[in-house]
């Protein structure tokens, strides 16, 4: 097994993977504006899986998925990076970016509610208290005052965002019910393998051969989406699991929202509505709450939530 990096090693990648992971959704908001959203998961997954096939093999830990992963392989290909991937994508076409961001990290909130029905967790103060901000904060983030339900596609991109985040929810109860046997890095590749090529199945039967434009500035855009936002920060992700606990690195990646918010501010030009900072606060704070609930209740750390 490789070493545990240094601590600080470990939380110079944390904050990589919360910037990256919370760029990542402005940047797939700019993709879905020229390219259809199942082609923009579809080559975003063949290029993370070309780069981490020889991150694996460059270091030699590359190996066949051992038979008792592939119920979590199988789970977080089709449930996180073909589910949650997709409908957070169509979503994304027409929701602004920073509404899209704060819908989608509700999925903690959905794991605190289920996992005592799914996983017989116990649901402590501190998991009511979380889930009871997030609420809060979802009823704020979709009031009439914040919304414009008048146009008639917004019930269903925020439809759509929910969904995916109810996908992520299935995927990450899978994991926790199970233990793995290979390291998850060592699984990323198998998974981003079956993803792409379920996503190109579903993107030519949906969308049709490609017929967007293949700009300088698109491939740009699905390079740091696919190199940076999916292969480097999965792999940063698993060093970072190695090196913190699991508390600490659960409430950093509270920030991803955060820093989600910002990046559409400054590079779509978002507006920081009042509406928008309450529920993301609310929100992060619930994901908070019921990150130090589990951690000072569950039996074992869970998995940290990915995107």
């Amino acid at each position: 097994m490789d070493p545990a990096p240094s601590r600080l090693r470990a939380f110079a990648l944390l904050a990589l993977v919360v910037g990256a992971w919370g760029c990542n959704w402005p940047v797939t908001k700019l993709l879905v504006e020229t390219v259809p959203p199942l082609w923009v998961t579809a080559s975003r997954c063949w290029i993370a899986f070309a780069a981490v096939l020889a991150m694996l093999a460059a270091s030699g830990a590359l190996i066949r998925p051992p038979a008792g992963d592939w119920p979590a392989l199988l789970g977080t290909a089709l449930l996180h990076m073909v589910g949650f991937s997709t409908l957070s994508a169509a979503g994304l076409a027409v929701l602004p970016a920073s509404q899209a961001i704060v819908l989608g990290y509700t999925t903690p909130l959905w794991v605190a509610l289920a996992a005592p029905l799914v996983l017989g967790e116990a649901m402590r103060p501190g998991h009511r208290l979380g889930v009871g901000l997030g609420l809060v904060g979802l009823a704020v983030l979709l009031n009439p005052v914040a919304v414009d339900w008048s146009r008639p596609d917004t019930a269903g991109g925020i439809g759509l965002v929910l969904a995916a985040s109810l996908c992520w929810t299935g995927n990450i109860l899978l994991i926790r019910s199970r233990a793995w046997t290979a390291r998850p890095f060592q699984l990323l590749v198998w998974q981003l393998l079956l993803a792409a090529c379920v996503l190109t199945g579903l993107a030519v039967a949906v969308e049709g051969a490609p017929r967007f434009a293949w700009t300088g500035r698109t491939g740009l855009l699905l390079a740091f989406s696919g190199l940076v936002g999916t292969a480097l920060g999965y792999w940063a992700m698993s060093v970072v699991n190695r090196g913190l606990p699991a508390l600490a690195t659960a409430l950093g990646l509270t920030a991803t929202p955060v820093v989600g918010i910002a990046c559409a501010g400054l590079a779509l030009g978002d507006p920081l509505t009042p509406p928008l900072v309450v529920a993301a606060t609310l929100i992060v704070g619930g994901i908070a709450a019921s990150s130090v609930a589990g951690r000072r209740t569950a039996p074992r750390p869970p998995p940290a939530i990915r995107r």
